[in-house]
């Protein structure tokens, strides 16, 4: 099979190889999969960098990259046959693995990829196992939301984009903060500030009649952990997925606990199985229903993965950059 792969960190363009390898073989409980896209997040690219705290080469040759989506094409002992021919999209790919899904075929435990509706491009399945699984799990992993106001910080990013829709999906009021109206228009929001005109507490207490909100999902808790204070209604939840411009942020512990608020720090390689199966079963039904819509950002194909880290790195690109293995 064609991969792309690196043995050691560095930068994209001098660490990336592309070249053949021997084709992998399901296990007992594995499917292989064909892999028709591939997509590229900023976790992908800050381990090929080795720019995780205390990173290191766990194995001598990684393929990169968590999401994708495909067509099953064998199965190991213990798997129906019937699932051979399945379009389905991956999670975890390359997540405590050393082969993700950047390659022609991939093998991985069957429950790790998942049906993909015949209403869905491969391109757009790519973008599901980190960005909207993350999205689903900050707004939905503290109950129901049906009724209730939340705030999405950062909605035109590939997480904020998906939790925009999915919120109002589950009967939330939406709002957001974007840094542009471009953004705002690509969030899909109905209602946003923009941080950088406007002081967002003082904005979105304004929108709400100085009631507040009683969920946040957040992208950068130490940025906006001021406003988060200020906006958060009594026994509100924020669930943060970041906190990038500040690793270890000072918490404002006891105006947050007189608050009764809840602070959930996610991350979406972790979900237990029950709850990602509830994910699956959601995104399922919203992607047959039609009722998402997708940011698929084209990277060109597997020879130029390199680009493709660049275009995330570079941090302008409006949604999920995803590489064409097809």
């Amino acid at each position: 099979m064609k991969a792309a792969w690196y043995e050691g960190f560095g930068p994209a363009a001098s660490v990336l190889t592309v070249g053949q390898m021997a084709d992998p073989a399901p296990g007992a409980g594995e499917v292989l999969v064909r892999i028709r896209a591939s997509g590229v997040n900023p976790s992908d690219v800050k381990m090929r960098a080795g720019a995780r705290p205390g990173a290191v080469m766990e194995w001598p040759r990684i393929i990169p990259h968590s999401d994708g989506a495909g067509v099953i094409e064998a199965v190991g002992k213990g798997v129906d046959p019937a699932r051979v021919g399945q379009r389905v999209w991956i999670w975890n790919g390359q997540w405590k693995r050393p082969f993700g899904t950047a390659a022609e075929l991939i093998a991985l435990p069957a429950e790790q990829a998942v049906q993909l509706p015949d209403n869905t491009e491969f391109s757009e399945g790519a973008c599901f196992g980190i960005p909207a699984m993350t999205a689903w799990y900050a707004l939905f992993a503290d109950g129901p939301i049906d009724g209730k106001t939340v705030l999405v910080t950062g909605g035109a990013g590939t997480v904020g984009r998906y939790a925009c829709q999915m919120a109002r999906l589950g009967g939330a009021r939406v709002i957001t903060t974007v840094s542009s109206p471009q953004k705002a228009q690509h969030s899909t929001a109905e209602e946003w500030v923009d941080y950088r005109q406007a002081d967002v507490a003082a904005a979105v207490l304004d929108l709400t009649d100085g009631a507040g909100v009683d969920r946040i999902v957040e992208v950068d808790f130490a940025a906006n952990q001021a406003a988060s204070l200020a906006l958060i209604k009594p026994g509100g939840v924020i669930a943060s997925y970041a906190s990038a411009s500040q690793m270890r942020p000072s918490l404002d512990f006891y105006p947050f606990m007189f608050k009764n608020t809840s602070l959930r720090m996610l991350i979406v390689y972790l979900l237990d199985p029950q709850t990602r199966r509830r994910g699956e079963a959601q995104l399922t039904q919203w992607l047959e229903a039609g009722a998402l819509s997708h940011a698929v950002v084209p990277a060109g194909n597997l020879t130029e993965v390199a680009k493709a880290h660049a275009m995330v790195e570079a941090g302008q690109k409006l949604g999920t950059v995803v590489v064409d293995i097809s």
